[in-house]
């Protein structure tokens, strides 16, 4: 399954990866705050996403990887 890792040391919470991702299927976490006090970026259904990699390269402060799922594309 392909899917997205935020790495919430460097998330600052910009939205740029939402606004990005075909799928719609990232959000600002709003019950959450990282520990400089921002609402971090995460996946929502890791199921629909097919790794486009929009997301890590919008991000201004490289706080996405992209984990492909090569094994149904064979």
């Amino acid at each position: 399954m392909s899917r997205i890792v935020v790495d919430e040391t460097y998330c600052k919470g910009c939205g740029l990866c939402v606004s990005v991702c075909p799928q719609h299927i990232i959000e600002m976490d709003a019950t959450r705050l990282t520990a400089k006090g921002y609402h971090p970026a995460h996946l929502t259904d890791a199921a629909r996403c097919t790794a486009c990699a929009n997301c890590a390269t919008m991000c201004p402060d490289v706080a996405i990887t992209v984990y492909r799922d090569d094994a149904g594309s064979r």
